[in-house]
């Protein structure tokens, strides 16, 4: 017989270990760090502790991840909070950046409107690219990562040439887009492809919802 027939054998003869129990402490195996040779019991102890260890670290994870979940959706209640109690487009605006910068620490922000019913004066109802618009159009959720498009980084002022990365917010009503909110930061990992966009588009219907109110 070679080893894959005492494999084989094993699997199909399950009971064959708890007949002959004596085995488990006859039989030695390498020590899985290094060391002297160890019973086959004594591997799989330190087998499920290695596993225990494994599920401990993931387990330290997963509440990680649960206390910074916890941690923005109070921001974004106090954001919404803020949002809802102001009257007037100025006020919601300057609730919008203040909530964004201070209680997110997003440095540079950035909101721009079209289509909408009652339009203002000032650069969030300047006129946007066709190329934009089509951009926004197209997305079926926050966009993160580097930025790919000038005319957007021209929005965020003098910050744009620094900017290294972006999370692109499309603003809808009806399911059209009718506006944007662009969110900036000078580093690379600020904003990812991959991350999480969840808040992203929970902040943009917030958003979409209150200006609504003010614009139409």
């Amino acid at each position: 017989m070679n080893a894959d027939d005492v494999a084989r054998y094993l699997r199909e003869h399950p009971d064959f270990m708890s007949e002959h129990g004596e085995i488990f402490a006859e039989i030695t195996v390498p020590h899985p760090h290094g060391g002297q040779a160890i019973t086959l019991a004594e591997r799989q102890l330190h087998a499920l502790r290695d596993k225990i260890r494994q599920l401990e670290v993931k387990l330290a994870e997963l509440i990680r991840f649960g206390e910074e979940n916890d941690e923005i959706g109070e921001k974004m209640h106090r954001l919404g909070l803020a949002l809802l109690e102001a009257d007037g487009y100025e006020l919601v605006r300057h609730a919008l950046l203040r909530g964004l910068q201070d209680d997110f620490a997003v440095p540079h922000v950035a909101l721009r409107l079209w289509n909408s019913v009652l339009s203002r004066d000032g650069e969030d109802f300047s006129e946007v690219g066709e190329g934009v618009r089509f951009f926004f159009g197209d997305l079926t959720g926050p966009y993160c990562g580097a930025p790919t498009n000038l005319e957007i980084l021209q929005w965020l002022g003098e910050a744009g040439p620094h900017i290294r990365s972006v999370a692109l917010i499309p603003l809808r009503r009806d399911e059209r887009v009718w506006g944007a909110l662009v969110l900036g930061s000078e580093e690379v990992e600020r904003f990812y492809p991959g991350m999480g966009t969840l808040f992203l588009s929970r902040l943009g219907e917030l958003v979409s919802a209150v200006l609504r109110r003010e614009l139409g």
